[in-house]
Order: C-alpha cells, then sequence, then structure tokens
C-alpha cells in the first residue's frame, strides 16, 4: 500500500547541514530548496545576493516549507563563510572545478557542523567562496551538458553527505 503524507513513518533526524546560497535567484528553484531543506531536516537556509525571491513566487514548489524551515538573507556571501567557519563548519562547495572530488568519491571525516555551497544558476560558486572552502565536491555528469539544476544537484548531494553523516 502506498503512504500517505499522514501514514508515513520515517524517523525524524536533524543534520547538522547549512546550505549557502550563491546568488541564486530563481524563484522556482528557491522554493525546491526550501522543500530539500525540509526533507532532508539540515539546520537552516542562508540566501546570499542582492535579488533573492522570497514570497508568492515560491510558494508553488515550497509546498509552504518556507512557512517552517529557519532561513535568513544577507548580501554578502564571503561575511557569511567567513562567520560559518569561525563557528566551526566545514565547508563544502558544489561546483565543478580543476581540483574538485566526485562527490561519490568524498569521504567526510570531520564532526564539525556542514555548511554546502551552491552556486549561482548561471555562474555558479564566486572564486572567493571557492577558495574558502574546506573542499569542493561535483557530481559527475555523463551526457553532454556539464552542469545540472541546483534544485537537483542539492538533493544528490544532501542525499549522499546525510548517508555519511547517520552512519
Amino acid at each position: 500500500m502506498q503512504h500517505t503524507h499522514y501514514t508515513a513513518t520515517f524517523k525524524k533526524q536533524k543534520h547538522p547541514i547549512s546550505l549557502v546560497c550563491d546568488n541564486i535567484n530563481n524563484a522556482p528553484n528557491i522554493g525546491s530548496l526550501f522543500r530539500i531543506a525540509d526533507a532532508f531536516n539540515i539546520e537552516e537556509l542562508i540566501f546570499c545576493g542582492d535579488n533573492v525571491p522570497l514570497g508568492k513566487r515560491i510558494t508553488k514548489t515550497s509546498r509552504s516549507t518556507q512557512k517552517y524551515v529557519k532561513h535568513k538573507l544577507n548580501t554578502d556571501i564571503n561575511a557569511v563563510i567567513k562567520a560559518l567557519k569561525t563557528s566551526n563548519h566545514y565547508i563544502i562547495a558544489l561546483e565543478i572545478t580543476d581540483l574538485s572530488i566526485e562527490l561519490n568519491q568524498f569521504k567526510l571525516k570531520t564532526d564539525q557542523p556542514l555548511a554546502l555551497v551552491l552556486g549561482d544558476e548561471n555562474f555558479g560558486i564566486c572564486e572567493d567562496v571557492l577558495h574558502m572552502a574546506d573542499t569542493v565536491v561535483h557530481i559527475n555528469m555523463y551526457g553532454n551538458n556539464s552542469s545540472m539544476n541546483v534544485a537537483q544537484a542539492t538533493s544528490i548531494a544532501l542525499y549522499e553527505i546525510t548517508n555519511q553523516l547517520n552512519y
């Protein structure tokens, strides 16, 4: 029998992860990120940038999760990353670079709280943030395209990372 929202019996578990969004400004993506943040029960969403459209435009994809997922806005991502590092967060950037590690090869070797940094839909994560990250991971792409929708990539990354946290 298929379960509903009311009959599913998943074990509730909080994950010590903050999602840091570098200039993500597509309303459906933002709504999806709220829903993903709720599904993985992470600590908080931090939106960085000047034009983050929180409000009615995200409600269709967020399914009202923006009402209870902890989130905040900050225009300066560099300040956010520095503050997270100061509070002992391990910074993981999700980006394809010359030195990035395949996500399926990445082994989490810390008990620090985590910050997963996600990049702008068009330009990715800014260079300054990539240099501040403790590690940079990427999702292997097997087709012609070299990028993936930020919400889909976030789901894949959180699935892999939370699996490692849950062991």
